[in-house]
């Protein structure tokens, strides 16, 4: 991975009352909303906000998500979420996302997330719009990766000996 290449910081929220569970820290569904919202902003960022979706008559819907827990996060604290593209190619984004604490940067969670475009004319499958397209490009040559990153495409599973 090349050092020149850093993340977007796409997300910023701080953890709210309300996502506080009965262990005194953000709970495990907060986590998941803070990524969702966060892949808002991102499609936002790509050119996918309301007005363009209804110009364009496109949409992404998510796929698959995939989150790891890393940290805890409690109440108050500040957080950003980090986004990196994975892989992508006419249709679909594979994005890798780290939600860290804001400031000092501590990684507390990571989101891996399978997006795809959609006609919303037809509900299906299509490729990205033009200007879609040229922000993924640009994503990809500022934030990508040059290899795959350890923290993609990891699976689920209890390891024996």
């Amino acid at each position: 991975m090349s050092a020149s290449r850093t993340a977007l910081t796409c997300y910023r929220t701080t953890v709210r009352h309300e996502w506080v569970d009965y262990n005194s820290h953000m709970n495990d569904a907060a986590f998941a909303g803070v990524f969702s919202e966060a892949t808002d902003a991102l499609l936002e960022w790509l050119g996918l906000g309301a007005t363009s979706r209804a110009e364009h008559g496109y949409t992404a819907f998510t796929l698959e998500t995939h989150i790891r827990y890393l940290a805890q996060a409690y109440e108050a604290q500040p957080l950003a979420v980090e986004v990196r593209l994975v892989d992508h190619d006419a249709k679909r984004l594979h994005v890798l996302m780290t939600l860290r604490e804001a400031g000092e940067g501590t990684a507390l969670a990571t989101g891996e997330i399978m997006l795809m475009g959609i006609d919303t004319t037809t509900e299906r499958p299509a490729p990205f719009p033009d200007a879609v397209a040229e922000r993924v490009d640009e994503l990809n040559r500022a934030h990508g990766y040059e290899e795959w990153p350890a923290d993609a495409g990891r699976t689920i599973g209890i390891r024996r000996g």
